[in-house]
């Protein structure tokens, strides 16, 4: 059996824009930052909001309506 062929597994820090700051293990590099984390991105703070580019829904709507048969 070959010996430490496997890469080292050690703590890192993942740092987020937005200041949070996720103490992890891994083999990647000691510090990575993040853009967006559980605390600031939309989906998880619930800021999250429905973007109708253009009235792309109300002229589906308008096109089709309700085709309930």
């Amino acid at each position: 059996m070959q010996h430490d062929i496997q890469p080292k597994y050690g703590p890192m820090t993942a740092k987020c824009s937005c200041g949070n700051v996720i103490e992890t293990r891994s083999t990647m590099a000691k510090e990575i930052s993040l853009d967006v984390c559980s605390q600031c991105h939309p989906f998880y703070t619930g800021k999250q909001k429905v973007v109708d580019s253009g009235g792309r829904i109300d002229r589906f709507k308008k096109r089709f309506g309700s085709r309930s048969k």
